[in-house]
Order: structure tokens, then C-alpha cells, then sequence
């Protein structure tokens, strides 16, 4: 069968075959959308927050004085507590254990599932090497009688340290992930998923330390300032997620303004967690006011639900976007601008869904 038979459509009120079809697909989505929901939803979210929680813990340690210890003490067990279910999610996701084991036989660099696959792994042996160091400086394996074997060789501050860009890897692979598929609302503005992704797990893993210092009564000194950093985070990914929904345009940006996922991301991302948690910290800090631990485990609350929500948004919101051929055409025709240098349209040829 030729291409044009291919392609013939018949006729409708005196418009071509190629404009219809790059109108309408026949109503056949050009592109297959990923089967990722639930169990890649809360892997992203709880992998985002092990990861800067790691970051956030030994950056501290290195850092800081006595006050930050305890931010240090916090962001370990977080850390750890968030970390565990993610290799079951993943392996639960793939279907058998077996998939997640061939994933380990190679390392492709090109493939951000493969490098993601290793930092989770590498980034677990640094994690469970600061919470045993932590779990020896807080005297629980004297407490058990079970101390490991050479623990005061893993108590070095620097063995951490050099965690720490596995740690950043961690909380924003998954949007390189996202971006690196063929649906438009992800890979529209593949160089911004990566840093969003990276600064709404530093958002989440802040208010998580500061939820678990605040159930603590730890000292003001150290809610101050996991005060400022989740602030800043916030701050930060309130400009990333305008600037690319800006970048999306009208067609391609279509499922974050649009229906229940639209109504999500404004009411519940940008509303309920990024708005509501800087006006909880931003106003009480302009008036000179001492931090409330209830005020910022409020906040903090705020805002991991929000950082949830901004996940799940994103992943369903990218189902709808596969399914709409308009936003692939779009995608499709921005490409090949881009690539010409031309500002004039150019027709659109999919390859025929066998």
C-alpha cells in the first residue's frame, strides 16, 4: 500500500486528507501513553524525599555546629524511613523481581531508567551507612548490643559527603525520566523536568525534617532555619513550574489548565502547596515573629501534600497529553522549526498506528 492510500481520508466540506489527519488522528492517538499510575507515582515522591533528605542531613553535618546535629539526626532516619519502600515499588510496578535484577547486569548511560535504576542502588549503601553512623553516635547498638562490625571506620563525616550527589541524582532523575519519553507535556521542556522534579524534592524533604522536629521539640535555632531553606525551595519551584508552564503553550499545556487536573495543579500544587506554606512562613517572618511549631508543622504538611499532588498531576496529566494528537503535532511541528530555522507551518506525516 502506498503512502498517500495510507493516508486517504475521505472527503469533508472541501478540506485535504493531510489536514484532517493532522487535526484528528481519526481519533487514534499517535503515540502510546506509559502505563506508569500509583506505584510510580509514590516511588517519585518518596524517592524525591530520601534523596535531599540524605543531602540536607550530611550537608549539615559537615556545615554546622551543634544545632545542626539535629537536623543531621533527622534527615538520616527520614531519609532511610522514605528509601525503604522504593525498590518494592519499583519491583512491584515491573511485575516480576527478576526485571528489576536485569536491570543490573548492564549500565546504559543513554537510558535514564538504567542510571536511575544504579543510583537508587549506590545511594542505598550510603544511606544505611549514615543511619548506622547515626544509630551508633545516638548509642542504639549499645542499647541492642549488636554493634556492627568496624563502626567507627563508617563514622567518617566525608564518607556522607560523598553521598550526596547520588542523593541529588535521586530526587531529580525521575523528571530526566519523564523527559525523556515521547509525551509531549514531558518532553516539551526536557531541561526544566530534571531541576523542577530536583527543587520540589528539596521542598518535600525539608518540611519532612521539619515535621519530625516539630513532633520532637527540638530547638527553635534548628526549625529557623529549615524554616528559611524550605522558603527558598519554594520559592524556586514556584519559578520553575511557571516558567514551564509558560514554555508549554497553549496545546501542549492544555491538561494543566484544563479539567481535573487542571483544577488540581492550580487549587492544589500552586494553592495548597507552594501559596498556602510561603504566606504561613513568609508573613510571620516579615512581623519579627518567633517560628510556632504548630504553624510550621502546618506548613509542613501544606506542603508535602502538595509536592504528592504535583506528581500526580504531572503523571496523569501526561496520559492525557499522550492521548491527544494535537499536542504531538504541535510537539512535532515546533521540532522541526526549531530544526530549519523556518517560522512557517509545515505539514505533519505521522507514521500509520499498525
Amino acid at each position: 500500500m502506498s503512502y498517500q492510500r495510507m493516508w486517504k481520508t475521505p472527503k469533508s466540506g472541501g478540506r485535504s486528507a493531510s489536514d484532517e489527519s493532522a487535526e484528528s488522528y481519526y481519533g487514534v492517538p499517535p503515540i502510546h501513553k506509559p502505563h506508569w499510575k500509583w506505584l510510580i507515582i509514590a516511588y517519585f515522591y518518596l524517592g524525591g524525599i530520601s534523596g535531599l533528605s540524605y543531602v540536607i542531613a550530611e550537608l549539615a553535618e559537615v556545615t554546622g555546629d551543634a544545632t545542626n546535629r539535629v537536623i543531621t539526626r533527622a534527615g538520616r532516619y527520614v531519609s532511610l524511613g522514605t528509601l525503604l519502600p522504593c525498590p518494592v515499588l519499583l519491583i512491584l510496578d515491573l511485575g516480576r523481581p527478576e526485571r528489576f535484577l536485569n536491570m543490573l547486569r548492564i549500565v546504559k548511560l543513554r537510558s535514564p531508567m538504567s542510571v536511575g535504576t544504579w543510583v537508587l542502588v549506590i545511594f542505598s549503601g550510603f544511606c544505611t551507612r549514615s543511619v548506622v553512623a547515626q544509630a551508633a553516635r545516638d548509642e542504639l547498638w549499645n542499647r541492642f548490643k549488636c554493634a556492627p562490625h568496624g563502626i567507627k571506620a563508617i563514622q567518617s563525616r566525608w564518607m556522607g559527603v560523598a553521598g550526596v550527589p547520588f542523593g541529588f541524582l535521586l530526587g531529580g532523575y525521575t523528571g530526566v525520566l519523564l523527559a525523556a519519553t515521547a509525551v509531549p507535556l514531558w518532553t516539551k521542556n526536557a531541561l526544566l523536568m530534571g531541576p523542577l522534579f530536583l527543587a520540589s524534592a528539596a521542598s518535600n524533604a525539608t518540611a519532612s525534617i521539619t515535621l519530625v522536629l516539630c513532633l520532637s521539640k527540638a530547638p527553635h535555632r534548628a526549625l529557623v532555619r529549615l524554616e528559611r531553606l524550605e522558603m527558598c525551595s519554594l520559592v524556586v519551584e514556584l519559578g520553575l513550574l511557571a516558567l514551564n508552564r509558560r514554555q508549554l503553550g497553549q496545546t501542549i499545556g492544555r491538561p494543566l489548565r484544563e479539567g481535573s487536573t487542571g483544577r488540581l495543579y492550580r487549587f492544589g500544587v500552586q494553592g495548597t502547596g507552594i501559596a498556602a506554606p510561603l504566606m504561613l512562613t513568609v508573613a510571620p517572618m516579615l512581623a519579627g515573629m518567633r517560628p510556632s511549631r504548630w504553624r510550621l508543622a502546618l506548613s509542613s504538611l501544606l506542603t508535602l501534600s502538595g509536592g504528592f499532588m504535583f506528581r500526580y498531576v504531572m503523571v496523569i496529566a501526561g496520559h492525557r497529553s499522550a492521548d491527544d494528537p494535537q499536542a504531538t503535532f504541535e510537539l512535532a511541528r515546533r521540532g522541526s522549526q526549531e530544526s530549519t530555522g523556518s517560522v512557517t507551518d509545515v505539514n505533519v506525516h505521522p507514521v500509520a498506528p499498525s
